[in-house]
């Protein structure tokens, strides 16, 4: 219940901040960048060590990548079929082909399945979400901005990103079966716990709503691609097709449900693919969301799939 309060308290305390005028207009970049390069980091090297290595930890990895990877072909296809910009494309590509799988699915998952559930998150967001972001998404970024398709030095970006290095070493340790000294384990898991507080606080500064116009149409398909189609393609191939089950399929596919992903709608507004459509996508998926995953949640309740 605590985690729940936490939740909308930071939610809220975020918006209140931006309305009031006590949070700087460009805070949250600060606070983004302490979670990102330090939080973020330090719950990979928590967890990532802990986690028993096994071949069911590919479903993790693979929902950003199925999620980019579909959205490229539905809107590609949809786009065509009604006749959207290419512009308008790129924007539903990038905004609801990523989810919030850390400032959205990390305090969601821990307020579900508590600490243990982070060392899922950690998989789905390190080499799913960021190296697919990192890759297809600047890609897709660029193709659709008419820029030059790909950049050489992408990869090095890669390497010398804080929390990539972080979930390496943290691999590494795993793999080798070193265990790191209780002082420094307890300080990885001080500066992990900043991750919730400062993430929500950050997109809660972030939330901004606008008046529809002719976004309203792709608006609807974005929403409902992320939050509705995209999650019930996860369902049927992990858990009927597949036939998976426990904890890690649960989160994975709860994680494929989360709201577009902040970072993902920035590199697309930066490119000039319909920055208004992005920020939608956005300010209205993230709350969105916290009802659509809470119903998703219920249908696996009531489906007997639930495995605690």
């Amino acid at each position: 219940m605590s985690n729940l309060i936490l939740l909308f308290l930071c939610l809220f305390l975020g918006i209140f901040l931006r309305k009031t005028k006590l949070f700087p207009a460009d805070g949250h970049l600060a606070l983004n960048s302490f979670v990102i390069t330090i939080s973020l980091s330090a719950l990979s090297l928590y967890y990532i060590p802990k986690i028993i290595l096994d071949v069911q930890l590919i479903f993790p990895v693979l929902v950003p990548w199925l999620n980019i990877i579909l959205a490229f072909f539905f809107f590609t296809i949809l786009g065509k079929k009604l006749k959207w910009s290419k512009t308008t494309i790129g924007a539903l590509v990038l905004c609801a082909g990523f989810g919030n799988t850390s400032f959205v699915g990390i305090p969601i998952i821990q307020t579900l399945y508590g600490e243990n559930g982070l060392k899922t998150v950690m998989l789905v967001d390190q080499p799913g979400s960021f190296v697919a972001l990192s890759t297809l998404g600047i890609f897709f970024a660029n193709f659709y901005s008419g820029e030059k398709s790909y950049d050489s030095e992408i990869f090095i970006k890669i390497l010398k990103f804080p929390p990539f290095i972080a979930f390496v070493v943290a691999l590494l340790l795993n793999i080798f079966n070193i265990s790191v000294p209780l002082a420094l384990d307890e300080v990885f898991l001080a500066l992990g716990a900043t991750t919730v507080p400062l993430a929500l606080v950050s997109v809660g500064t972030q939330l901004k709503w606008q008046k529809l116009e002719e976004e309203s149409r792709p608006l609807f398909w974005g929403l409902a691609f992320k939050l509705v189609l995209f999650p019930a393609l996860i369902f049927v191939l992990y858990f009927l097709l597949l036939d998976q089950r426990g904890e890690i399929i649960i989160i994975s596919f709860l994680e494929s449900a989360m709201a577009p992903m902040i970072t993902a709608a920035i590199i697309a507004s930066t490119h000039k693919l319909e920055p208004k459509l992005c920020n939608l996508m956005v300010g209205i998926g993230i709350p969105l969301s916290l009802l659509t995953v809470a119903l998703w949640y219920l249908i696996l309740h009531s489906s007997g799939l639930m495995v605690r």
